[in-house]
């Protein structure tokens, strides 16, 4: 087993935090762009279905997240942005 010194994992917590931060927004970002896929389809339920789901991920993506999500959704040229 290797010991570590107390300073440098405490310099690694936090590039562990922000990558995962990085891949939660991102992967919010993904899932708001599938529902926007099922949007353009012309069948009224997947339309009603896409709907549904993108309000309810609109609700789910945590106040603290939302700038993150937004600028995945602006790379993904997804049409949704959170507010």
């Amino acid at each position: 087993m290797i010991l570590r010194p107390p300073q440098l994992l405490r310099s690694v917590d936090p590039l562990l935090a922000r990558l995962r931060r990085w891949q939660t927004a991102r992967t919010w970002a993904r899932l708001i762009r599938e529902a926007e896929a099922l949007w353009r389809v012309d069948v009224r339920v997947l339309r009603r279905l896409a709907a549904q789901e993108l309000m309810g991920l609109n609700q789910e993506v945590p106040r603290r997240q939302r700038g993150r999500v937004n600028r995945w959704l602006q790379r993904f040229h997804a049409g949704t942005r959170l507010h």
